[in-house]
């Protein structure tokens, strides 16, 4: 089977699908939001992304600073103090998704509006 060398997302087998589903998840695009602003500690980051449990978390954080996208700086001091911050990449990536951020929230009222209207034409 050959290799395909040039990313494509459409295709089935594309390792860019994966990037593209851990930045545009749930928790990614709002961890790596939050960490455009600023670097933040492990429990000030969660209570900045409100919702999401200590798991999905530590999950999210691990699986950014796996793709490049997140630095984790852990000090040996006591207690333990482990900072989060975005790589180059990441604050690429993050500007990416926190302008379509931007945009659903300025476009909720046009999707809910939309949602009625097609909820009301499949009731009638």
């Amino acid at each position: 089977m050959a290799v395909r060398r040039d990313p494509d997302v459409n295709h089935a087998m594309c390792p860019s699908r994966l990037i593209l589903e851990h930045v545009t998840s749930r928790w990614g695009v709002l961890v790596l939001a939050a960490l455009l602003e600023r670097s933040y500690r492990f429990s000030e980051l969660r209570r900045e992304v409100g919702g999401v449990s200590e798991k999905m978390l530590a999950q999210t954080l691990q699986t950014l600073e796996r793709d490049g996208f997140v630095h984790r700086d852990a000090k040996p001091v006591i207690p333990p103090r482990v900072d989060y911050s975005l790589t180059e990449l990441g604050k690429e990536a993050a500007e990416q998704v926190w302008g379509l951020a931007r945009w659903t929230e300025k476009r909720t009222d046009d999707v809910l509006a939309a949602r009625t209207a097609y909820d009301e034409a499949r009731t009638s």
